[in-house]
């Protein structure tokens, strides 16, 4: 497969110190363990499989994509980002991957539409579909304009929504298939630094649960990950088209990023990906994450607290008033 082709007019539109490069090492030295222990299952799960990956240019989903193409999947790559999605897939088949880009506006159902039924026509099915494009707007809700918050739900539920509708069709027709919708650790209690953005995670994340069910009945499968603290450009300025409304300063962003400790993505994709390939209902790879969430399910009242102490304390909380 060859990186090309939009499929017409529809498609719109720190420098490391010795304890970082320490992190670093010990990072990619675990992931070359669990790439040598999920090999042969990955292999089982993904060679010779269709997948589309939303939000494939960059992030997670561009980790998701190669990962998927180095266990022998055919790749999908959509993305807005038409460039970057041309040069991610690229990268993948210069390293023996079968990849193709195509720029997609998830927001657009006619487009999602198209693309699902013609990879599946051309390939003679569809095995996977990645819900992965997203975005994040920071600030207090009294900073949202009415199109901040438009735009979140069109892109982070609507564009879920609209991958749902366009592949669950084919899929249950085929008799098999596997959905999979990124929602966020956020979806699983309050967030009081990104009230629009946990919104919209908390309905993908019902959504998922509840076609689980229903989608089981036809030989389809639905999982939801649910990434919290990630290496990618949302974790700083909410991505390429979200945007941050009350922005720290460099000191600040790199004293709340380094006490996130956040993952890179492709450490997110091999454990979210081998939760796929067992098909677990919900993948939350944060200790810390799993914690808050059980936290939050035995006593809400608490949850609730302790979100707003953790944003409080932070240089988050002065980006509220």
């Amino acid at each position: 497969m060859r990186a090309a082709q939009p499929l017409g007019d529809c498609y719109a539109g720190k420098s490391p110190g010795g304890s970082a490069a320490v992190s670093s090492m010990l990072e990619e030295a675990s992931l070359s363990r669990l790439s040598a222990r999920y090999e042969k299952r990955f292999v089982r799960a993904y060679a010779s499989r269709v997948a589309i990956v939303t939000g494939g240019g960059s992030g997670i989903g561009l980790a998701l994509a190669r990962r998927l193409a180095g266990s022998g999947a055919r790749v999908i790559l959509a993305d807005l980002q038409g460039d970057r999605v041309e040069e991610a897939a690229e990268s993948i088949i210069r390293e023996g991957g079968l990849a193709l880009a195509v720029k997609v506006n998830v927001t657009d159902f006619s487009c999602v539409d198209d693309l699902v039924r013609r990879i599946s026509v051309e390939n003679g099915r569809l095995d996977f579909l990645f819900n992965n494009a997203g975005i994040a707007v920071g600030g207090g809700v009294h900073h949202y304009s009415i199109e901040d918050w438009r735009k979140m739900v069109e892109v982070n539920l609507l564009g879920v929504v609209n991958g749902v509708h366009a592949a669950y069709r084919v899929m249950k027709e085929q008799g098999f298939g596997h959905i999979v919708n990124t929602a966020s650790a956020a979806a699983l209690g309050p967030s009081g630094r990104s009230v629009g953005y946990t919104a919209t995670k908390h309905a993908v994340f019902g959504l998922s649960i509840s076609l689980r069910g229903q989608a089981a009945m036809h030989g389809v499968k639905v999982s939801v990950l649910c990434p919290a603290f990630v290496k990618t450009d949302m974790l700083v300025g909410g991505g390429k088209y979200g945007k941050e409304l009350v922005p720290l300063t460099a000191e600040e962003l790199n004293r709340m990023i380094d006490a996130l400790k956040p993952i890179s993505p492709d450490a997110f994709a091999l454990k979210a990906l081998n939760a796929v390939s067992r098909n677990e209902a919900i993948f939350l790879e944060s200790r810390m994450a799993r914690v808050m969430w059980w936290v939050y399910r035995l006593s809400p009242l608490l949850g609730m607290r302790l979100d707003h102490l953790m944003v409080q304390s932070s240089p988050l909380g002065r980006t509220l008033r």
